[in-house]
């Protein structure tokens, strides 16, 4: 069995002496795991096309246990992201991520077109990464199946109020007059921002500004929501907050 398909690899690890399994990102089969093989011989011409951020032309061939990458060319490799540690850090934290709500043999159009978003936005460096990770962060939890409630409160239908309510827990939000102990205080134009990332066309989730306080009201919810349905230690972003605080 044979798939040519265009990924992005988000995941790479060296399996005995010489091969490499990587992960990619696939608009076809969601995730594909592939075996690199004779990936430490610089001869390999497969070796620069299958290294993590390359996102390529891959062309794969079914083993007797796994997918191996017969030939690959690369489309865009990302060589920006490696300009600051902070950068590289935290496109490793989306690559993560995504390798956790992304699923196998699924077809994921949305995630892959997120995530290239994504990483040139970090590569041309002119977007607050607080934003970027915000959204990355919200919307590829909807994308993995946990989109939260946020079209009304959940108590009683109001759509909005001048101050909001966001459940972490719940994954719902609530008006000023239904306020709920454990949710996490938003202004209307936070919860306004949350609708925007969760419902627009995927080519325009990234279009829209917020002050500075309330992007980090949007950056601290977007990240412990995400952060509830994630069962693993993610030590890419914990790598990445010890960069920034």
């Amino acid at each position: 069995m044979q798939l040519t398909t265009k990924g992005l690899i988000i995941k790479e690890q060296t399996v005995g002496e010489s091969d490499r399994l990587v992960t990619l990102l696939t608009a076809d089969f969601g995730l594909v795991k592939a075996f690199v093989r004779r990936a430490k011989n610089f001869k390999n011409q497969n070796v620069s096309s299958t290294s993590l951020f390359v996102y390529g032309d891959f062309t794969l061939y079914k083993g007797r246990d796994a997918y191996v990458i017969d030939s690959a060319a690369p489309i865009e490799v990302f060589f920006d992201l490696r300009r600051d540690i902070e950068t590289l850090s935290l496109a490793q934290y989306f690559a993560q991520l995504t390798y956790f709500l992304a699923s196998e043999e699924h077809p994921a159009p949305e995630t892959l077109r997120l995530v290239l978003n994504a990483l040139h936005l970090l590569c041309k460096g002119n977007k607050n990464t607080k934003l970027i990770k915000a959204v990355v962060e919200m919307r590829l939890a909807c994308l993995g199946g946990y989109m939260p409630n946020v079209l009304a409160c959940y108590r009683c239908g109001a759509y909005d109020s001048d101050m909001m309510y966001f459940d972490i827990e719940e994954g719902c939000i609530y008006c000023e007059n239904c306020f709920r102990n454990n949710a996490i205080e938003a202004p209307y134009s936070v919860i306004s921002a949350i609708r925007f990332i969760c419902l627009s066309d995927i080519s325009k989730v990234f279009s829209f500004s917020l002050g500075e306080e309330n992007l980090e009201i949007l950056s601290n919810i977007c990240e412990r929501y995400t952060l509830t349905h994630i069962d693993s230690k993610l030590t890419t972003l914990e790598f990445y907050k010890s960069l920034i605080l």
